[in-house]
């Protein structure tokens, strides 16, 4: 059976909070395993996302899988957001490194998350089910691809139970990524995230900052689609919805949406892949 997962941001206003209430509801239709809230380091970013892991844990009838960042955070910090997601009935937190907030000097107690998950384990035990980042094209700041293959295996060993990659569009790096972590005996499952295509230019701008390839021949095509929305969002569809296809029966566990807090990009996959005989959904 495969999992589905899906990703939400912190809504900055009411408005916004009422918009992901609609998605998140949309979206159960899916019966994903889990809803993953995205974290915000400092301040009232991260007010919001504890706010978001309230609501779909209490109200969704889906297992909220919080975010949680380690950069410019201390042992005691980290130790409370733990302890409060126990008392909420939580089991299961997506943990990352995340980056330094803007004028922050200081990286905190905790540097990389292959510690963030040592202090889990050792805070929690097995409490927690502990997802971390993938990188089949490789982290943008890795020294190099067997590094950063290197820095995943820390964060395998140190007590990760499943991984969940950044999105890519070529499924030969998420294969080739799931053999090399064969050949060093990293065990997991890794979920391939996947990105739905809806918008060119919001897409490429996303792909700059996170390090996520476009290949040229999508690149090209959707470029020559200009302003035709309609069209993009068709294509990217048959494009993606066929690298799903391939994910699957090549033996991926499952896939994770990044929703960007709208159902109907996710839900039309889902759908396309749910009317597959072949697709155990």
């Amino acid at each position: 059976m495969t999992q589905i997962s899906c990703e939400f941001f912190p809504p900055k206003t009411e408005d916004g909070a009422a918009k992901l209430r609609a998605t998140w509801q949309g979206l159960k239709a899916m019966q994903p395993a889990y809803f993953s809230v995205t974290y915000g380091a400092g301040g009232s970013t991260q007010e919001r996302s504890f706010a978001t892991v309230r609501e779909i844990q209490q109200d969704s009838g889906i297992e909220a899988a919080p975010h949680l960042s380690c950069i410019g955070s201390t042992h005691a910090q980290i130790r409370a957001i733990l302890d409060d997601y126990r008392t909420q009935g939580i089991r299961r937190v997506v943990a990352l490194r995340g980056d330094l907030p803007s004028g922050m000097g200081d990286p905190g107690e905790l540097r990389y998350a292959n510690e963030l998950v040592e202090f889990i384990r050792a805070e929690t035990g097995d409490w927690f089910h502990i997802e971390v980042a993938a990188y089949p094209e490789i982290h943008p700041q890795a020294a190099s691809a067997r590094a950063d293959l290197e820095n995943f295996a820390r964060k395998v060993r140190a007590g990760a139970d499943a991984a969940i990659t950044q999105y890519f569009y070529n499924p030969d790096a998420y294969f080739r990524f799931m053999d090399d972590c064969e050949r060093m005996g990293l065990g997991i499952p890794v979920v391939p995230g996947i990105m739905p295509i809806t918008n060119y230019n919001q897409l490429a701008r996303f792909s700059d900052a996170c390090g996520a390839e476009i290949p040229r021949w999508l690149a090209k095509r959707l470029q020559a689609m200009g302003d035709d929305l309609e069209g993009i969002r068709a294509y990217g569809l048959d494009v993606v919805g066929e690298m799903c296809e391939d994910l699957l029966a090549g033996g991926a566990p499952g896939l994770h949406f990044y929703t960007m807090n709208h159902v109907e990009p996710s839900m039309s996959l889902w759908k396309r892949l749910h009317q597959r005989p072949d697709m155990e959904m």
